[in-house]
């Protein structure tokens, strides 16, 4: 390309509070449309919102994970604007005084570390949601849920840093892992509980002013987020080449036809009309509070993949995976607890229970093996109960049953023979019944043991101890 490609990114996370950002209703996800509401969150006249404390706190601890500079005052403004899920007609946010600013989040990009500014965190209620009905008959209205009305949010507000698609999605994805650490929004994109808004714009390679912006809605996945910035800047890139004009407007993301669609032309600051909220007094937040926000904070992914790493010695890859997810660092540590073999745990966690979780649709926190079950199997394996090969066996089985390893071994007879007595009489009906192979080794090609290997392994129905079928078979070869 002739030209730069510019994006910064907003992202909304719904926090994990109980109760909405204004009032007592409930904040849970997945109740009958239009039961969590009341007369403050509906914009009823003479009501008053009240501020949840719950909801600063988790704002605060958020600008601190993104290395962010926490105000000692702040307040809220009314952003005015009309659509039908707004039923007060204005929405109740922060303009110029947010709780957060200045911060950063390194992410890794193809082997290379680039940290992304921050521009701002603030806090503001989510709007209600539109039904569209899918009948004929009914396509010329919408239902209206208010129960997202009210809502707690935060807005994070990137820099405009992020130069490809690519690095766009790799800030996404750091950015849910680090809100999922912080235990503030359990940032599941399906329930839009996160949401990214992307803007984006391009400029000749070398010049330093940033071009005309479009800014990109409804993108519900980290691979929409990319696969619609990729479509825009060809888009961009194909007007520029034509002599033509980029439109600051709005755009939206067609999932089913991979093309965004203009919506409308991008509003400006002055169009909103902020005001200060006058129902809301403004929040002088002090550094005791602030550090008593900090003391909760987590071991973060970058620390606890360093810990990985020096500790228990997995590859920068391996400790990248395990602490993606706070609940899989989680699982990977109690498993570890009681049993010290960091790689063997890494394994079966990146690999077996990664398998069987997503062929399920399951989170690591449902899964039916616990730590405790996993390293019992280990203890078994490491014992030589069983092999590595019949533990995927009683791993499966575990899955499915939710029962120990032991009760598992015993009711299907799954426990390695390690009898050399037992295992020569079926090495040598082995070697009487293949005598090719046993001539092909004799004459250097030294991989038809693996044959003779598994033969004996079928013959024993995957219970011989390998290690000894190989020294009884080069003992007789």
């Amino acid at each position: 390309m002739k030209y730069e490609i510019v994006i910064g990114l907003e992202v909304h996370a719904e926090l994990k509070t109980e109760s909405k950002i204004f009032c007592g209703c409930s904040a849970h996800f997945g109740a009958e449309q239009n039961t969590n509401v009341c007369e403050v969150c509906l914009g009823m006249p003479g009501t008053m919102p009240v501020i949840n404390q719950r909801a600063v706190e988790f704002a605060i601890r958020a600008g601190l994970a993104l290395n962010c500079e926490i105000a000692q005052y702040s307040k809220f403004d009314r952003k005015n604007y009309y659509y039908p899920d707004l039923p007060k007609n204005y929405q109740i946010s922060q303009y110029d005084l947010p709780v957060c600013t200045n911060g950063y989040l390194d992410i890794e990009v193809n082997g290379e570390t680039k940290r992304i500014g921050i521009t701002r965190i603030h806090l503001e209620e989510d709007a209600g949601k539109l039904v569209h009905p899918n009948t004929v008959t009914t396509s010329s209205f919408a239902w209206v849920d208010y129960n997202r009305t009210g809502v707690p949010l935060v807005e994070i507000v990137s820099e405009p840093d992020l130069r490809t698609p690519e690095e766009a999605r790799a800030y996404l994805m750091k950015m849910r892992t680090i809100l999922e650490y912080c235990d503030i929004s359990d940032c599941k994109m399906e329930e839009g509980s996160l949401r990214c808004d992307a803007n984006i714009s391009l400029r000749p390679i070398g010049v330093t002013t940033l071009g005309t912006k479009a800014e990109l809605k409804n993108m519900n996945s980290f691979k929409a987020v990319q696969k619609g910035l990729e479509y825009e800047a060809v888009r961009q890139e194909q007007i520029l080449e034509e002599g033509g004009r980029i439109r600051q407007e709005t755009r939206t993301w067609d999932e089913a036809k991979g093309v965004t669609l203009s919506m409308r032309s991008k509003e400006q600051a002055h169009d909103y009309r902020y005001l200060p909220e006058p129902d809301l007094v403004p929040m002088e937040i002090g550094r005791d509070q602030v550090e008593a926000v900090r003391a909760t904070l987590p071991e973060l992914p970058n620390a606890r993949k360093l810990r990985l790493m020096e500790e228990d010695g997995l590859s920068a890859y391996d400790a990248e995976v395990i602490t993606a997810s706070r609940a899989t660092a989680e699982y990977y540590d109690e498993v570890k607890q009681l049993i010290n073999d960091p790689k063997a745990i890494a394994n079966w966690v990146m690999g077996d229970m990664m398998k069987e979780l997503n062929a399920r649709g399951l989170s690591i926190t449902e899964s039916p093996v616990t730590p405790v079950h996993l390293a019992q199997m280990l203890q078994l394996i490491n014992k030589g109960t069983i092999s590595g090969k019949i533990a995927k066996t009683v791993f499966e089985a575990m899955f499915e049953s939710g029962k120990k390893p032991e009760e598992i071994v015993q009711e299907k007879g799954l426990v390695q023979i390690s009898d050399e007595t037992a295992i020569v009489a079926i090495v040598e009906a082995v070697l009487l019944a293949n005598p090719q192979s046993v001539a092909d080794y004799k004459a250097g090609k030294e991989k038809a043991i693996g044959f003779l290997v598994g033969q004996v392994m079928k013959q024993s129905k995957g219970r011989a101890n390998p290690d000894l079928v190989n020294k009884l078979l080069k003992e007789r070869l």
